[in-house]
């Protein structure tokens, strides 16, 4: 008869690989949905994190301090190059440039001067938004 036990041991090596899965599909999903509507589409700082809280709970990495770190990490990083990625594609676009061509060559300062003034006071808001709920879902 086929033993039904649930395994004890989880597979450690699973969890950054669905973290890079899941912050490169929210990254390109970000742009994507941004570019689409024509704003930064700020609240999809939070879809981002529970896309990286999902996925690290798919990758059976505990809750803890770790995840936490992860997740909020993870958010406001996906944030900062999804911004820099929207902001490249408008300006590379109107010059006849593929996004990551006008990414590769836009300089930070640039770079934070297009989100600076793209980004309304909402798109402000959703990113602490966003790491206190995958914080809070991450623990």
């Amino acid at each position: 008869m086929p033993s039904t036990a649930v395994r004890t041991r989880t597979v450690s090596w699973l969890w950054p690989l669905m973290l890079l899965l899941g912050a490169g599909t929210a990254l390109l999903a970000w742009v994507f949905v941004a570019l689409f509507i024509g704003n930064q589409a700020g609240w999809m700082a939070v879809v981002v994190a529970l896309e990286l809280v999902f996925m690290l709970r798919l990758g059976t990495l505990r809750g803890g301090a770790l995840r936490v770190a992860l997740v909020v990490g993870g958010t406001l990083l996906v944030t900062a190059l999804a911004w820099w990625s929207i902001a490249s594609a408008w300006l590379g676009g109107s010059m006849g440039l593929s996004p990551w061509e006008s990414a590769l060559r836009m300089g930070p300062h640039l770079a934070w001067t297009l989100v600076g003034l793209a980004n309304s006071a909402w798109d402000w808001i959703w990113v602490p938004v966003a790491a206190v709920v995958g914080a809070w879902l991450a623990r």
